[in-house]
This record gives structure tokens, sequence and C-alpha cells, in this order.
């Protein structure tokens, strides 16, 4: 009997080893208003369309736009979750597709700063994810705090958007100087909205690479080009994802394009892990070290 509980137990301790973890994803960008929330949703829903399990995370508190974007009334938000330390479970909503989301809900509440106990309760309750999904995102705040900065740090990966006005390109290289001066690994990738060409959209990511190398010592992966379209705003009024809306649209075809190219580039496939996720275990560090 001993012997068999061991080797259970062994057998246990072997597949939560061997387990894969979602891959996390803090999506970015140096201003507001520069598309950040509709690009997390539609990507992630072009995602969902190849097969993919997705969750968004809002994490923009008393501004957080997805449930907006989707026209859905939430009951419970991340907000909850902390101050009232409801399972992760029980506010997850359920989108079109079978895409899934978190809300940010419109408190004000910092939950960035915790008490360590409430630092562990969301550490259990993130664990609990990590075997459910392909693919988790944080759709981050317009901007950098030294609080939200922790979560960007601790993603696999970071997306970064912009547009070609000069102020949302000065403060996109503000963000990856921001974020390089803490790690320069962490693998950062830049989506160009609302273009007026495709032409233009490869010009500026390509000078706005060149400018990070210069200056920054550091190589960014240009993501792709999402063209300036009216279907954007239309969708946004009537509260549908532009990929439904309408989907030979010029920017329905190009968020196809994106995602394409991000799944043709390796990119997204799970983390293996030999213990707790990978961005747990960052987290972790980093709010150890604050």
């Amino acid at each position: 009997m001993k012997f068999d509980q061991a080797t259970g137990l062994r057998n246990k301790l072997r597949a939560l080893q061997g387990q894969k973890q979602a891959r996390t994803i803090a999506v970015v960008s140096g201003k507001g208003g520069v598309g950040k929330s509709n690009i997390t949703l539609n990507f992630s829903l072009e995602l969902v369309r190849q097969g993919k399990n997705i969750l968004i995370i809002d994490m923009d508190i008393g501004m957080g736009n997805i449930d907006i974007l989707l026209g859905k009334q939430i009951e419970k938000t991340i907000v909850d979750m902390f101050q009232e330390r409801c399972p992760i479970q029980s506010i997850i909503e359920q989108g079109p597709e079978n895409l899934q989301y978190i809300a940010a809900g419109s408190s004000f509440t910092n939950i960035f700063s915790l008490d360590s106990s409430t630092k562990e309760f969301f550490f259990k309750q993130y664990q609990s994810l990590q075997a459910e999904y392909d693919y988790i995102f944080f759709d981050m705040g317009a901007g950098v705090t030294a609080d939200s900065l922790s979560f960007i740090l601790a993603a696999d990966e970071c997306f970064l958007v912009t547009t070609p006005e000069p102020t949302a390109i000065t403060d996109g290289y503000s963000m990856i100087k921001h974020i390089i001066a803490h790690d320069k690994t962490l693998p950062i990738s830049v989506i160009m909205n609302r273009t007026y060409s495709e032409s233009q959209g490869r010009n500026m990511l390509d000078r706005f690479r060149k400018v990070i190398q210069q200056f920054l010592q550091v190589d960014i992966h240009l993501l792709g080009a999402l063209p300036e379209d009216q279907t954007v705003m239309k969708a946004v009024i009537r509260q549908t994802p532009f990929v439904f809306l309408h989907e030979r649209a010029a920017i329905s075809k190009a968020m196809k394009r994106l995602v394409r190219t991000y799944l043709k580039q390796g990119a997204g496939e799970k983390i293996k892990t030999t213990n707790t996720s990978t961005f747990l275990n960052k987290l972790k560090r980093l709010w150890t070290e604050r």
C-alpha cells in the first residue's frame, strides 16, 4: 500500500513537472487612445478561431474597456477578487466564441498595493488557470507605474501598441526605455496601429526599430501594422469586435495576417515549467524585491 501511494505521488509530481503553462502576454502602450484594448480583444478572438484557449485580464482598473467593447454587463471584476477574496473562476466572464475575460471594473482601488496574504491568495488563484489556457493577456493601462511594471516584467512577452503620431511614437519609445531599464531580455513586439497604408506602416515600424537599436541598444520584433479603418469606430459604437462586424474589412484582414504571422514565428508555444508558472515565479521575485 505504501509503495502504491509513493508511486502515485511520484507520478503526480512528474505530471506537474511536465505540465505546459499558458503563455502570458502584457499588452502596453505609451499613451492612451492608440487602440490597445481593441487590438487585444480582436487579436485574442483571431487566436480563438485558430483553436486556442484565451483569457484576457483587464488590468486598467477604473478605466477598463474589454467588457464595454463587448457590450457586456458584468457582475464581478478583478477588484472583487482582491477585496472580497472571490475565487478567480467566479469572476471569469464568457465572451464570443468561447473567449473568456476578467473585467477591470470601475473602482479606482489600487489592487497593486497588496498585503502578503492577499498576494498569496492571488498566486494560488492564478496558478489554477495555468493549464486551462494557451494564452493569458494582461491588457495594461496606458503608460507605466511602479506597481503595474511588475506585471509587465513578469510576463513572458510584451506587445507595445503605438500609432504613427509623433506623440504616440515618443511615448512608445519611453515605454520601451522604461521596460529595458529593468529587463533587457523581455521580448517586445510592436504593433503599429492606424496607418494610412501598408507601406507607411512598414516604414514607420522600420524607423522605430532603428531608433530603438541606435539609442537603447536592444532589438524589438516588428509584429505588423494595422490600417486606419472606419469599421473600427462602427464596431465600437455597436459594441461588437470588428473581426465579427465586417470580416472582409481592411482592418479585419490585417488582423488575421497579424495573428498568422505571430503563430508562424513559433510564438505562443506553451511554456514547459518544472514547478509553478514562469510568470508567477518572476512576479513573486519582483514583489519581494520592491
